[in-house]
């Protein structure tokens, strides 16, 4: 049991983290794909925080799983908001240092988180506690994809749009 509390201040510590970190960042940066990203990341690391934080409040309280926390979150956009932002724009610069720098942090973050919370899912048995915890591990994972995504356009932009758009050098 108290294991479980431990484990939960420990997330609620990282998520507190993280989206102190991501919200530094976007005010950082210059670039506009790394500014949105950052943000919506900093939003969903909050609801993740808000959540755990009721989690770990009820869970103390009853000393179990509780039956009355809302234990869903909403899925990532982050994937969804750089495609939009990313087809609006064309094959540019690589991205500054620093903006590499933070996008590759922040990829150990959530790598870290992935692993994290996965570890929690497999430790666990209750069907809700092992559902929340893998879900929370999928997000994760989602912001670690986006952001070796965001990466690779920032190292990299004409060969990004090119694997992106499908294109082949054969005419088709």
């Amino acid at each position: 049991m108290q294991e479980r509390i431990d484990s939960l201040e420990v997330a609620l510590k990282n998520e507190r983290k993280e989206r102190e970190f991501y919200l530094d960042q976007a005010k950082k940066t210059k670039n506009p794909i790394g500014k949105t990203m950052f943000k919506q990341i900093a939003a969903e690391e909050l609801e993740h925080y808000e959540k755990l934080k009721e989690l770990h409040t009820a869970w103390e309280n009853k000393k179990k799983w509780p039956d009355t926390v809302p234990l869903t979150v909403n899925g990532t956009d982050v994937g969804r908001i750089l495609d939009d932002l990313l087809n609006k724009t064309k094959a540019g610069e690589p991205g500054e240092a620093d903006d590499l720098k933070a996008i590759r942090t922040a990829i150990e973050f959530e790598a870290a988180g992935t692993k994290f919370y996965e570890r929690l899912r497999d430790q666990v048995t209750e069907p809700k506690e092992k559902e929340f915890f893998g879900l929370l591990a999928r997000i994760e994972h989602g912001h670690f994809l986006s952001l070796k995504d965001t990466e690779e356009y920032l190292t990299n932009p004409s060969s990004w749009y090119l694997k992106t758009e499908g294109s082949g050098l054969d005419g088709a």
